[in-house]
């Protein structure tokens, strides 16, 4: 495989986008979702903040923020740098990550912060816009392998982030050879990189069935393959990878951290209301309905899982040759 040797983030330019949209610390409880609005990490702070005041679990509303830049590592520098103590900052985090810091693409490690839990998992999907002549993964699949260069693919990750992962992962099961050839366009969210492809500068977009799922029930979209080993329940009739002869599941698990040096007694009250949320109703039926499958892993348990799975993903980013 050949793909482009990529570096690391530069600490100062992370620190310095930071600080140009540093937030001021929230006199109630804050969310931040490190992208703009309508994508996952977005879903993530408004659903999650308004079930924790519909249940009570805080004191009033949750003030959702969005910080996007650089697939979340402006937000982290900023968390790190001024509010690593701060018991009322949760963030959004992901997968996609989880990744960017396997790559050494974050400003600090991972153990700076604390990772609170996981509340569900989305599907990762290969879309096309309705007019595409490309009508199944198969035809996609071909298209690739002819001519890795002929299309424009995109997703809410930068090159070697877990949704260009995904489609990697996909075309070198199809057979594709030359991996780095296939063009890739960052987009800070799912919506962004939708939006571009509605208007013909896009062709295929690899990222989360619930950062897109309005687009596939207005019918602007069409989903080529969900990278699940089941149908989505709430897209049944959605054809898996799998079931197309292409071995390849797609997770991005959906949770939230916060500052490392908040005291353990606010960490476990974090915890154990953000369990709270996950065993409502309002929480099954919200992620339910936007096509995440729920899973629960809370306070230590995540945590070990988050550093089990960086692991992975740098395992996987030097098995394609995104890191050395």
């Amino acid at each position: 495989m050949t793909l482009r040797t990529l570096t690391s983030v530069k600490l100062g330019a992370v620190l310095a986008a930071a600080m140009t949209v540093t937030a001021v610390p929230a006199s109630a409880t804050e969310c931040i979702a490190p992208s703009n609005p309508g994508g996952g990490w977005d879903f993530t702070c408004r659903t999650i903040g308004r079930i924790l005041g519909e249940l009570d679990l805080v004191d009033g509303n949750v003030q959702v923020t969005n910080m996007p830049g650089a697939v979340g590592a402006v937000a982290f520098a900023m968390v790190a740098a001024e509010r690593s103590d701060d018991a009322e900052l949760i963030v959004a985090t992901s997968t996609v990550g989880v990744t960017q810091m396997a790559q050494g693409r974050y400003p600090a490690p991972l153990e700076t912060m604390r990772y609170l839990a996981m509340l569900g998992a989305d599907v990762g999907v290969i879309a096309v816009d309705n007019d595409s002549p490309i009508q199944s993964l198969a035809e996609l699949n071909e298209a690739m392998v002819a001519d890795p260069t002929a299309l424009v693919t995109a997703g809410s990750s930068g090159a070697g982030g877990w949704d260009h992962i995904r489609l990697l992962m996909v075309a070198d099961a199809a057979g594709v050879e030359d991996l780095g050839s296939i063009r890739w366009v960052q987009f800070d969210g799912g919506t962004d990189a939708v939006t571009q492809m509605m208007g013909g500068q896009i062709d295929v977009v690899s990222t989360d069935m619930g950062e897109i799922a309005g687009f596939v029930e207005s019918g602007d979209i069409r989903i080529l393959a969900a990278l699940s080993d089941e149908p989505i329940p709430a897209f049944p009739d959605i054809p898996t990878a799998i079931s197309q002869g292409i071995d390849v599941t797609g997770y991005n698990w959906r949770g939230l951290y916060t500052g490392g040096d908040v005291t353990e007694e606010e960490y476990a009250s974090w915890v154990e209301r953000l369990e709270t949320l996950y065993n409502s109703e309002n929480w099954q039926t919200a992620a339910t309905e936007s096509g995440l499958v729920p899973i629960w892993r809370g306070g230590a348990e995540f945590e070990e899982f988050v550093r089990d799975e960086a692991q992975v993903m740098e395992d996987i980013s030097r098995e394609i040759g995104v890191i050395e």
